[in-house]
């Protein structure tokens, strides 16, 4: 088996390298970590017990936090070491963990490089975010006796589909993982259908309701507002946004903008991915609406004072929040356009009106629970968005009402770290 996965990663390695070389070239992406992807990686304490935790990218980086918290508190004898896929989750976690824990690249799920890793690694645990199970990583995790779980377990209707098109393969190596804490009854369920044992699956909720700062304010949303010198107009924020989807928002802002009552609107747009942040640029400027892109305030590039008119572009890392943080409404992106949408429990918590289009099939918990108490709204196009955005700015108890709901449907949802590190303990006692 490991002879065979090992020749088709090698295939497929061979099939991809001229879109990976395009990317390094175009983008600059994949241009760091690739010793550590081979399996050469040094931990900061090798003299002690290790945990390994994993996190794909920024998203399962960001549902990580409450966890790495309560692992240094409960297990201090312990090093936590972190490893992310892409390069916005290394960044992500370099920022959140880089100065305490060591972070690095997970390695390519060739049998010689991940037993490399295991080797220099040793970890006592493996602790896995959502779904991210490679063959070779819980073979030699079995072989080694190190429990693997899968933490904050989520399965989406894609990778269900794909999974359940290969069950009798994926059936083999899910039924390696020691433990699998799923965040919803319908996630254990799908676990359950592609191979994993019924007495291995568990329902313990969804990290990222914990992780969710229930606050009115986020440190540096002043400075952030006055370089770009938002005052007392409203502020729309859309995060997150994917592929055609910023241009149905321009739109729609164009529209909002020609009616007296919403003229001292503005509009803040920030891309899933930042090899897109030019692309939007360009499309902002051809719309014929003035430009700023935060990078160039927020690095002193631009020393002008800001156009209370321009469309914002932010168009810099870790400050998501802090737009959120000043947005009088939010819209929550990759949702208009069939891309699954994006993580909108951030934007509930910090208690603003959230708005989100009708393909985020990626976080269905969360929409379930936020429509069925009122705590978002769902538009199923550009009309519909016009038509709440004219509601929610005109009807202001009405947008405060879906903002009051949405942070306690996200109250309401907290309590997954504990029953997970409980599970951790069980399992580390054993080991």
């Amino acid at each position: 088996m490991a002879l065979f996965l090992n020749l088709l990663y090698l295939t497929a390695a061979i099939a991809i390298s001229p879109m990976v070389v395009y990317r390094v070239i175009r983008h600059k992406r994949y241009r760091t970590g690739w010793a550590q992807r081979f399996g050469k990686i040094t931990r900061r304490n090798p003299q002690k017990k290790c945990i390994w935790l994993h996190a794909v990218s920024v998203g399962e980086v960001n549902a990580a936090k409450t966890i790495i918290k309560e692992l240094e508190s409960k297990f201090g004898d312990f090093e936590t070491v972190v490893s992310t896929t892409t390069d916005t989750g290394f960044a992500r976690a370099n920022a959140l963990f880089g100065e305490k824990l060591q972070v690095f690249y997970f390695p390519f799920d060739f049998s010689l490089t991940m037993r490399r890793a295991f080797k220099r690694i040793r970890p006592a645990i493996c602790l896995l975010m959502e779904l991210e199970v490679w063959p070779n990583f819980v073979q030699i995790a079995q072989q080694s006796k190190i429990p693997v779980v899968i933490v904050n377990g989520r399965m989406s209707d894609k990778s269900f589909s794909g999974y359940k098109k290969i069950k009798l393969f994926a059936k083999r190596f899910f039924r390696k993982v020691s433990l699998v804490l799923a965040q919803t009854d319908e996630y254990a369920q799908r676990f359950k259908g592609i191979g994993c044992p019924d007495e291995k699956v568990m329902v313990t909720g969804s990290l990222k309701y914990d992780t969710a700062q229930i606050t009115d304010k986020v440190e540096g949303t002043d400075t952030l507002a006055a370089k770009l010198n938002i005052n007392n107009e409203r502020l729309w924020v859309a995060g997150a946004t994917g592929n055609d989807e910023e241009r149905i928002l321009l739109d729609v802002y164009k529209n909002l903008k020609q009616q007296e009552q919403f003229s001292d609107l503005r509009l803040a747009i920030i891309p899933r991915k930042p090899e897109r942040f030019d692309e939007v640029a360009q499309l902002i400027e051809n719309s014929s609406l003035p430009l700023i892109r935060y990078s160039h305030v927020k690095s002193g590039v631009t020393k002008d004072t800001v156009n209370d008119q321009s469309v914002i572009l932010g168009d810099t890392m870790g400050d998501l929040r802090k737009f959120y943080s000043l947005a009088t409404i939010i819209f929550v992106g990759r949702s208009l356009v069939p891309m699954g949408g994006s993580d909108m429990i951030e934007a509930a918590a910090l208690g603003k009106c959230t708005i989100f289009g009708p393909h985020a099939f990626n976080f269905r918990h969360t929409v379930d629970v936020l429509l069925k108490d009122s705590g978002a709204v769902m538009v199923r196009d550009k009309q519909e968005l016009l038509q709440t955005m004219q509601k929610c700015l005109k009807e202001t108890n009405y947008a405060k009402l879906i903002a009051k709901n949405g942070r306690e449907v996200i109250r309401k949802n907290q309590g997954a770290t504990v029953k997970t590190i409980q599970q951790i303990v069980k399992l580390l006692s054993t080991t």
